[in-house]
């Protein structure tokens, strides 16, 4: 089980991280701003700000999937096979 808590965190924090560097960069129009990290991004001026927007995004929901993915689901889907394994008499 602590293996899939690291990987969860592991995903937690890198993608938190790259998102925070992405909205920085792409959502903070001004540093006065209350809305800093959650405004909306401008239009992109390149293919490479499309993609930072686009990669924000990608790392935004990882943030969140990734970690449940892990401590969630992982460790459902194992009790889950524990207990057809011990209904089914093997």
């Amino acid at each position: 089980m602590a293996d899939e808590f690291m990987k969860g965190l592991g995903i937690f924090t890198g993608a938190s991280l790259a998102w925070m560097v992405l909205a920085g960069w792409y959502r903070t129009t001004s540093f006065e701003s209350s809305r800093q990290l959650i405004a909306a991004p401008s239009e992109p001026a390149n293919v490479f700000d499309a993609v930072g927007i686009f990669l924000n995004d990608v790392f935004f929901w990882m943030a969140i999937v990734g970690p449940l993915t892990f401590w969630v689901l992982v460790p459902a889907l194992r009790r889950a096979q524990e207990a057809f394994a011990e209904g089914s008499g093997s």
